[in-house]
């Protein structure tokens, strides 16, 4: 009886052993598992594109992070190194793939950010790779209407050297041209873009919704030099 007993007890002490082993297994998988899951989540390659931190950029690529990672608000490494005009960072995530027509959550993309910002060494990598010159943003407009009102010349003659729509009317109606105008101060930032556009066929009469032509918006505005330019190319 006593022999049994010792038995039992032995057999009872391999099965609790057993037991804590496959327990001890299973937790180490688990925080293996969560530690892939955080190594591939892309939350490290978002904040070195923030940074940017190129060369940190260049080894989390080659670990095989997570590219298209999103912040919280929908942006990916490639938008953040737009951000904050970090050139070689974007270099390295176009290189490596990166989507430069993903959306974050107020649909900025790569491409849309570069062009309206002058993000310019950007956003001829986002063109070579793809970039949807019809895309629009959060106010329906194409990369140009932003680049012109925002007095980016240099970005805008690298649009118009694309295939973009030159006469693009966004949500408010406007277009590139009628940006221009209506929303600089009529110096000679503005006004190059005015004859930019102009020059590369932009239609000078086209409207806003309330029917006034760009010529018109200048004229009220007392922006002589804009006017003129719009009155050689046939403004009404």
């Amino acid at each position: 009886m006593i022999l049994q007993i010792f038995a039992e007890i032995k057999r009872a002490a391999h099965r609790a052993a057993r037991f804590v082993l496959a327990v001890c297994i299973a937790t180490a998988a688990t925080a293996g598992a969560i530690a892939v899951s955080h190594a591939n989540s892309g939350s490290e390659l978002l904040s070195a594109a923030a940074r940017g931190d190129a060369a940190q950029v260049k080894v989390l690529l080659s670990s095989g992070m997570n590219i298209e990672a999103r912040d919280r608000d929908g942006r990916t490494a490639l938008l953040l190194a737009t951000h904050g005009n970090h050139v070689e960072a974007a270099r390295l995530l176009i290189a490596a793939g990166a989507d430069v027509n993903a959306r974050d959550s107020i649909s900025d993309t790569p491409f849309l950010y570069a062009g309206a910002e002058g993000r310019n060494e950007i956003l001829k990598m986002a063109l070579g790779a793809g970039a949807d010159l019809a895309s629009t943003n959060r106010y329906g407009g194409t990369a140009l209407i932003p680049a012109a009102h925002h007095g980016h010349p240099e970005t805008v003659k690298i649009l118009l050297g694309t295939k973009i729509e030159i006469d693009h009317i966004n949500r408010l109606g406007w277009t590139a041209l009628i940006e221009a105008v209506i929303l600089s101060d009529g110096g000679k930032v503005h006004t190059e873009i005015v004859k930019l556009l102009v020059d590369a066929g932009a239609n000078v009469n086209i409207a806003d919704r309330d029917g006034v032509t760009p010529l018109v918006h200048a004229r009220r505005r007392g922006y002589s030099d804009m006017a003129a330019i719009l009155e050689r190319a046939g403004g009404k």
